[in-house]
């Protein structure tokens, strides 16, 4: 479909076809970046996305940047303790008024020509502006996203229409809320980038442990494969499985009666074992180059060593951006052009590729 319209691209996937009948994304949707765009704007730009931690902004001028869909926003922790978010756009020239990627301030400053905002966003100071018209200093100050959190979890969404958080997220809280995530503590942060498109990698999550016997030996030592579970809920997908005991590195880090893998449409997913929790946070940076963020949180009282439980995931993660990137390079040949679905193993991602296409299409 290499040069076709996009509209011929974007019929090729049916979203309503059942999961025993269904095909993954045509590969133009990896390798087309007409198709990343319409994602920036109507999957990332509409919808509720994960931006940071609360406790990155649990104090009053507590402040954090971020990008998302290719805008750059700042998160902050006002001075009446209100969390809000701004795009971080100054209104004079649009130079960012918050450049540092996490601090603590009382104002911002533009450092370009000295314009200065409130925590609330409003515009407190304009140098050199006296004697022009017409300019209503109210009506510029920062302009707003909305945000919420959830749990740990800073969101915000760059639309000021559609659902509340709550209702996005639907009865995830209610299914994760036993599993005690305020309990976990954030430890520390890693980062990959890889060389395919930011879908290729929710695949991978989401094929329902199909991978893990052939690419993740280790892994597969401590989960009951034959067991392993997918449930589906109208955003997210939950993979489960029993943990067995195994005499390695894997055994010691990977503990407990289960293992919770939550994925939140469309980029984020949360992994728990006993006392370990790491995130991921999957961001687009191009039509075949993505970056993951890991974020690691343990319970104080947890027996695991973090920094084995972090090589650990390390060793799963550097097994996962080799395949991945095998996988883009053979989305581009003409040889491929989809692929059938796993009933017992893909409902995951027989999900996330419809929430996509109906969002896109919307």
């Amino acid at each position: 479909m290499k040069n076709a319209e996009l509209s011929t691209i974007l019929s090729a996937y049916d979203d309503t076809v059942p999961l025993e009948l269904a095909s993954t994304l045509p590969a133009a949707w990896y390798t087309d970046p007409r198709i990343l765009e319409l994602e920036r704007e109507r999957i990332f730009g509409r919808g509720w996305q994960v931006a940071g931690r609360s406790g990155q902004v649990e104090k009053p001028g507590q402040y954090f940047t971020v990008e998302i869909a290719g805008e750059p926003l700042v998160i902050v922790r006002g001075s009446d303790g209100v969390l809000r978010g701004f795009f971080n756009v100054c209104r004079h020239h649009a130079a960012a008024v918050a450049t540092s990627a996490e601090g603590n301030t009382q104002l911002f400053r533009c450092p370009y020509h000295g314009w200065t905002y409130g925590l609330d966003g409003s515009l407190k100071g304009t140098p050199d502006f006296t004697g022009v018209c017409n300019f209503d200093r109210r009506s510029n100050g920062l302009v707003p996203v909305r945000v919420a959190v959830w749990e740990q979890f800073v969101f915000v969404s760059l639309s000021q229409a559609g659902s509340s958080l709550k209702s996005y997220l639907g009865d995830l809280p209610t299914r994760i809320e036993p599993l005690n995530l305020s309990a976990l503590r954030f430890h520390s942060r890693r980062e990959y980038t890889l060389a395919c498109n930011w879908k290729v990698y929710v695949d991978n999550y989401l094929d329902g442990g199909y991978h893990v016997p052939y690419l993740h030996k280790g892994l597969n030592s401590v989960l009951d494969y034959a067991h392993y579970t997918i449930e589906n809920g109208e955003r997210y997908c939950l993979q489960s499985s029993p943990i067995a005991s195994a005499q390695d590195e894997f055994g010691a880090t990977r503990t407990g009666d289960r293992a919770y893998y939550y994925w939140l449409f469309p980029n984020f997913m949360i992994n728990i074992y006993e006392g370990v929790m790491d995130t991921n946070l999957v961001l687009p940076l191009g039509i075949d180059r993505t970056r993951v963020i890991f974020d690691f949180y343990f319970n104080s009282s947890a027996s695991v060593s973090s920094e084995e439980s972090i090589a650990v995931s390390d060793v799963v993660q550097q097994e996962d951006v080799a395949v991945c990137e095998a996988v883009q390079r053979g989305l581009s040949s003409r040889a491929y052009g989809a692929g059938r679905l796993s009933v017992r193993r893909e409902a995951g991602e027989h999900l996330f590729h419809r929430l996509l296409a109906q969002g896109i299409r919307d």
